[in-house]
């Protein structure tokens, strides 16, 4: 007897500890399981308090009559599959006659509370068949990204989502994205992220810092062009410009339009071209894009005026070029003059970390999803890296970045400086040796970051 109490206060000592700090271990080992039991066993009487479930029909109430027997009881979506996960469970049901996805939906509250989970949320796969994902601790409290994830080119694993899932950046899908938030919201961060997961890849990266280069420039090695003032921007952004029309008639030369090519041959952006003939697509990070629409004399209104028009060129027809947009700031309003929210009409992926009024925050959601307005403005202060991010579908979802300091994008930058192409239209603009960056040193003896 004693041998079995000293057993079992070690192994609930290992899950206490597991719990604290290691909580996807404790889950697999422990939380699983019983989480499985439970929702299994209270599912019925779960989904009929919830009001997921469908009256019997006629033919059974008449075949009940006939044989007369009781009532048949109302039924429940049925289950099709119950996965666990490294974060939660994953239940795939197929729903009855006469109801909706959006009746699972609107009951993800009441599921959470009803099975003992931290959060619940729904997605339609096809007609009739729903995906509940449920996850059984706080994933967002300590980021931990999945070993292996599945990153294709030009797209990156960036961040974590609330339901475990990882968070792509994909450009061939979403090509501009529009990243707000407020000072030390997580902003910085999750730029890095995007910028570490873009070093290995045979792409562009130009950057546009008006912050004196104190983001991007550390970065420098990797970068094909650098700008960290607005007159620079003006003509690296131009340079932009004319290259996508010299990428535009390379594309013209190729297309070959007769009878005898098939249709999927014909192209119609550099991913059409052949390999020895595309070019190399390009990444543009604009940071703090305040900064380039502020103007206080009548030169600078008509230098805003024409780098506006610039970024606005690029959204809208620089996809077919390769040319990505990546625009971040702190505050984004119609305040910042006209050709504002044409830009923002162009920038379908939207990101928000704390923001510190509505305004911004309506300006990245208010068109696409409104709910996630009120979700970006309630993330508090001390989680920072917490954002809301959204794209024109209507979907929303919390995510946030592991955290990678300036020291370890440093190393990777330099890491993969060897893949920085060279840019005929972007000589100009390519950091020279003398420009200030850091050094790679060993992750291990990483030192606070000096300009």
């Amino acid at each position: 007897m004693t041998a079995l109490t000293v057993a079992l206060v070690v192994v609930i000592a290992a899950a206490l500890v597991l719990r604290w700090r290691r909580p996807a271990w404790y889950w697999l080992v422990f939380g699983a399981a019983f989480a499985a039991v439970r929702v299994l066993f209270q599912y019925t009487s779960v989904m009929d308090a919830c009001g997921l479930t469908v009256p019997p029909s006629r033919w059974r109430l008449a075949m009940a009559r006939l044989a007369n027997r009781p009532v048949p009881e109302s039924r429940a979506p049925r289950i099709l599959r119950l996965r666990p996960t490294r974060t939660g469970l994953v239940l795939r049901l197929k729903l009855r006659p006469g109801q909706d996805a959006f009746d699972v939906s609107a009951s993800c509250d009441r599921l959470r509370h009803s099975f003992a989970m931290y959060g619940v949320t729904s997605r339609e796969l096809r007609s009739g068949v729903v995906e509940v994902r449920m996850t059984g601790y706080d994933v967002l409290k300590r980021v931990q990204m999945p070993a292996k994830t599945d990153p294709a080119p030009m797209r990156v694993p960036v961040a974590l989502r609330e339901d475990g899932a990882v968070h792509y950046r994909d450009y061939r899908t979403v090509p501009h994205g529009l990243t707000l938030g407020a000072t030390e919201s997580g902003k910085s961060v999750y730029q890095r992220n995007l910028v570490a997961g873009l070093a290995p890849m045979d792409v562009a990266l130009v950057g546009i810092d008006c912050k004196q280069g104190v983001e991007l420039f550390p970065l420098a090695r990797r970068f094909s062009a650098l700008a960290d003032n607005p007159n620079a921007a003006l003509d690296l952004l131009e340079a932009l410009v004319s290259h996508m029309e010299d990428v535009y008639q390379v594309i013209r030369a190729e297309q070959r339009i007769t009878v005898n090519v098939p249709d999927a041959e014909i192209a119609a952006d550099i991913w059409d071209l052949p390999d020895h003939l595309r070019p190399v697509p390009i990444v543009v990070l604009v940071d703090e894009v305040a900064e380039l629409a502020l103007f206080a004399t009548k030169d600078e209104e008509r230098r805003r005026d024409r780098i506006i028009t610039a970024l606005v060129r690029l959204a809208q027809l620089g996809r077919a070029a390769g040319i990505y947009l990546e625009i971040c700031g702190q505050r984004f309003g119609s305040e910042l003059g006209k050709g504002i929210t044409m830009l923002r009409a162009q920038l379908t992926g939207r990101t928000a970390h704390r923001v510190n009024d509505e305004s911004s925050a309506n300006m990245a959601f208010g068109d696409i999803a409104p709910d996630a307005v009120l979700a970006a403005i309630q993330i508090p202060t001390e989680t920072p890296g917490i954002a809301v991010t959204g794209d024109s579908s209507g979907g929303w979802a919390r995510i946030r970045a592991p955290h990678t300091t300036l020291r370890q994008a440093v190393n990777l930058c330099n890491k993969h400086a060897g893949r920085t192409p060279d840019l005929p239209a972007l000589a100009p603009f390519r950091p020279v040796a003398g420009t200030p960056a850091l050094a790679s040193e060993p992750l291990a003896k990483a030192a606070p970051a000096t300009a």
